[in-house]
Formats: structure tokens, sequence, C-alpha cells
């Protein structure tokens, strides 16, 4: 009985993992009536040639007899390889006819997960309930169907022909042969169209099987979701892990920086400059708490802090971090800088002399 809260459609990975477990839809019948099927035309399109090759095999057999000077490599030889030849040819044409239609049903896959040992397989108790089951039913009365049409068939082209038959039976071997030959292969083709047909609705059926075993509960798709996108708790803590990774590398980042932008307590926006750098580059940024810290790392590695609440503002939202300041603000943070070498450069001057004099 079908589950009532699987009323999802399958994933594509739920397929996926369906189809690596060998779980496919695959009628066995499908693939032995096409290739019944295509063994029943090559066998009649065959026939003239079969029967010459057994024609000449018992006239030099005979002849053979007669002249009391057999030679079995000169005609033996050559009507077997011909038999041979033209049964090989049947049967490995019928094969393809069967391998290509089992990969129509699904292509060829490999599951190693299907031919692993499964020791429920081996138990008599269990091939026992397997034997007389529900599917173990359905499978006899489906083969019984197909079966049943067969033989109906087989017992209407008899009675049709059972006054022809009686009469064919008195004009010699020869013909009775060639008729009752007629009608085999008249029987053997509707059989094969039979079960191409039930064989072809089997496979219609297996697949609405499968689509039934494949579908998903609300709480599946949730799992699976899980499974492949992480849950969301541990996505939450891998993000925040990864923001305090990122904010550890900028604090540290902060002593190489030149000057510090704040705003001049929400934002803070560290940026360094060097003779070669074509211009200057934001090291470190934040607000708020992460501001306060870039700060306090700033003070502690001497760097300077210049408020400049417009400033700050336009570097937080333009600029990320690794990244140059936009052309439009060269001359604003140019200016700052110069100050700020002006300032050192005067501070570096004074201090000798203000030593000296003490």
């Amino acid at each position: 009985m079908p589950d009532s809260s699987k009323t999802e459609q399958a994933t594509p990975r739920r397929r996926q993992k369906a189809r690596e477990q060998g779980q496919l839809a695959r009628s066995r019948d499908l693939i032995s009536s096409v290739g019944a099927g295509a063994g029943v035309m090559l066998l009649a399109a065959e026939a003239p040639t079969f029967a010459a090759a057994w024609r000449s095999l018992l006239s030099r057999t005979l002849d053979a007899a007669v002249s009391g000077q057999p030679d079995p490599a000169a005609w033996f030889g050559s009507s077997v390889f011909t038999a041979l030849r033209l049964t090989s040819v049947v049967m490995g044409l019928s094969w393809m006819a069967a391998l290509l239609a089992a990969v129509a049903q699904g292509g060829l896959v490999f599951a190693p997960t299907a031919l692993a040992p499964n020791p429920s397989r081996m138990s008599p108790a269990s091939r026992l309930q397997q034997l007389f089951s529900l599917t173990a039913l359905s499978r006899l009365l489906k083969s019984l169907l197909p079966g049943s049409a067969v033989v109906y068939l087989a017992g209407a082209i008899l009675a049709r022909e059972w006054g022809a038959l009686a009469q064919v039976s008195h004009a010699g071997a020869a013909r009775l042969a060639a008729y009752s030959l007629g009608l085999a292969f008249e029987l053997a083709w509707k059989a094969a169209l039979v079960m191409l047909v039930w064989s072809g609705a089997d496979y219609l059926i297996e697949r609405r099987k499968l689509e039934g075993d494949l579908r998903m509960s609300r709480q599946d798709l949730k799992d699976e979701y899980k499974e492949t996108e992480g849950h969301p708790t541990v996505k939450a803590r891998i993000r925040r892990l990864r923001r305090q990774a990122r904010r550890r590398r900028m604090i540290e980042d902060v002593k190489r920086a030149s000057v510090v932008i704040t705003n001049p307590d929400e934002f803070a926006v560290a940026l360094e400059y060097r003779p070669e750098m074509p211009a200057p580059t934001v090291v470190a940024k934040g607000r708020n708490l992460l501001a306060q810290q870039i700060k306090q790392a700033a003070r502690w590695h001497g760097i300077p802090l210049v408020e400049n609440r417009p400033l700050a503002h336009a570097l937080y939202r333009a600029v990320e971090v690794g990244q140059s300041i936009p052309p439009k603000l060269y001359a604003v943070v140019a200016a700052i800088l110069a100050a700020i070498y002006r300032a050192q450069e005067r501070a570096s001057r004074t201090a000798p002399s203000g030593r000296a004099e003490r």
C-alpha cells in the first residue's frame, strides 16, 4: 500500500541514487520479446538458405552412399559451415536487438551495490516468503495472460486450418513440411507480436511503479536539502567562524595601515599607502564594535586616527577590503596623508633637539 505522506515528485538526486543502486524501470519481458521477435523475422528471412543447405547436405550424403566413395571433408564441412554461419548470424542479431531494447529502457548501468552479497537473499525463509507473496502472485498472473493469448492463437490457427491440414497430410511429405512450417511461422510471429504488446504494457506498469517507489515526502525533501546544502545550524556556525577569522585578519592588517578614518564612533576604515602603490588601499573596515577594535589596534600600533564623517561613510559603503579607493576620493585622502606626513616629519625634526636641551 503506498505511503500517503509521499506526495512529492522525486528529485534528480533521488533518481541518481536509485540509478546507482540499479533501481530502474526495466521490463525483462520486453527484452526477451524483442529478441524473440527479431529471431523469428531473421529465421523467416533465412529459411530458404537453411532449406538449401540441408537439401545439399542430404543430396551429397545420398550420392556418397550410392557411389561408395564418401568424402566427409568435401560435403559435410561446407554444409555444416553454412548452417553454423546462418545460425550464428540469427543468434547474434537477436542478441543485439535484445541489447538495444535493454539500453533503450535506461541505458547501460553498472550498479556495484546491487551486486554486493546480501545474506537475506540466500535465506530459505526469505525465499519462501517471496514465493508465496502478492508480488509472486502478480508475476504469475502477468506470465499467464500472454501465455493464454498464445495458446488461444495456436488453437484458433489449428481450428481454422484443420480441414486443410487433413488434406495436405495425403499430398506428400514435402508439401506437409512446407505447410507445417508456414503455420509455425504464422504462430511464431503472432505470438511475438502479442508478447511485444504485452511487454510494452509491462514496461509502462514498471515505470509507473518506479515513480511511486521514488516519490518523496516533505520530510525527505528537507533531509535531502540538508545533505546537499548543509544543515542550517552548521552553515550558520561556519559563516560565524569565517567572519571571526576575517575580523582577526583585518585587525592584524591594521598595523600595516597609514591612517584610520573614523566617523568617529560608528565607522572606522584603515588605509594603507606606500610610494610604490598606485592608490591607497583599504586593509580593514568595520562599524560599531568592529570599528572600536580597529581604532584600539591603531592606537596600539601608533597609527594616526583622523575623524572625517563623510569620507569614512563613503569609504565604508563604496570600497571593500583589499580594494583601492575610487579616483573621486584621491584628493581628500591625499590631503589627509600629506598632513600626516608633514606632522610626522615635524615630530621627527623636533624630537632630537628636545632630547639635546634636556
